[in-house]
């Protein structure tokens, strides 16, 4: 009996341990290429590194997105709230134009921009298993992701994780 308690004890403390690790990306996430504004080629990886050491807040959207478009207002709340944190925005747009106009038209100031041509198939979406959009993760000042999924950007976690 007491061997079974013990088995189960040391079950559940591994399955903690196991959920409470941070994540890290793919090496293929890491190695997928996205543009820029100046439609310049540029890897995820670049991306992280260039905000390295900084919260960052990740936001996978597009411009014919609802649910993406209807948050915007309260992302950008968010951002006047936390200045420091590091807001960067992948996009699913079809077309680099659709992107473009839509940044514009949603006046998504104060970040990064990216836009993934490869759309869902990309390496970095498959990686993390995308299935909605919006879709927001946050990233530790240590690269870790904190946050793995939220689709909602009124989920309480995303502030908790901004305010480690």
């Amino acid at each position: 009996m007491k061997k079974g308690i013990v088995t189960v004890i040391f079950f559940m403390v591994s399955m903690f341990c196991m959920i409470a690790q941070d994540k890290t990306f793919a090496v293929e996430a890491k190695a997928d290429h996205l543009m820029d504004l100046e439609g310049k080629p540029i890897t995820f990886g670049k991306v992280l590194e260039t905000h390295k050491g900084q919260v960052i807040l990740l936001d996978i959207w597009a411009s014919w997105c609802k649910d993406c478009i209807v948050g915007m207002p309260t992302l950008n709340a968010i951002k006047k709230d936390y200045p420091e944190v590091a807001y960067v925005y992948v996009s699913l747009d079809k077309t680099k134009d659709s992107w473009e106009k839509g940044i514009q038209s949603f006046k998504i100031n104060n970040g990064s921009h990216y836009w993934a041509p490869n759309g869902w198939k990309s390496d970095l979406f498959t990686a993390i298993d995308l299935d909605w959009i919006p879709r927001y993760m946050v990233i530790n000042k240590e690269g870790y992701i904190t946050l793995y999924k939220a689709i909602n950007v009124e989920d309480k976690e995303i502030i908790k994780q901004l305010t480690k």
